[in-house]
């Protein structure tokens, strides 16, 4: 049996990312639109990106890619999923001795009280802790 994959297994996949028209109405997204699934190396480069002490949330994320990638939208529920692998796999880099200003600040787009936040192995608190550390 294959062992289980490390969030840093997922976030290292060589994975393309596509753009595709959507039939239906989708979330905030009009059928016909040109619809991005993106990759978690996409999403992370996009993070890495973002100033110490700025924060991004995800709408202007989607909006950004999208821009970059030539589609109308970007998928949030892959979005979502994409996010918690890089954050997972990112804190799995700090806990393996990384310092935290080597990884990425995925604290700046992940809002503390969000569902994604809840879902997080490390909890909330880690994600707020990083946001107050930035404001001093």
């Amino acid at each position: 049996m294959a062992s289980k994959k490390t969030w840093l297994d997922k976030l290292n996949e060589n994975k393309e990312p596509q753009v595709k028209r959507i039939d239906i109405d989708f979330a905030d997204m009009p059928a016909g639109s040109n619809m991005l699934i993106a990759t978690p190396q996409i999403i992370d480069q996009y993070i890495q990106q973002v100033e110490f002490g700025k924060r991004v949330n995800s709408k202007t994320l989607r909006k950004d890619l999208a821009l970059a990638h030539h589609a109308d939208c970007t998928c949030p529920v892959t979005t979502g999923i994409f996010l918690r692998i890089v954050a997972e796999a990112n804190y799995e880099k700090w806990q393996q001795g990384k310092p935290i200003e080597d990884i990425t600040p995925f604290w700046r787009v992940i809002e503390p009280n969000s569902a994604l936040a809840k879902k997080l192995s490390f909890g909330q608190a880690f994600l707020q802790q990083q946001i107050d550390n930035e404001r001093e």
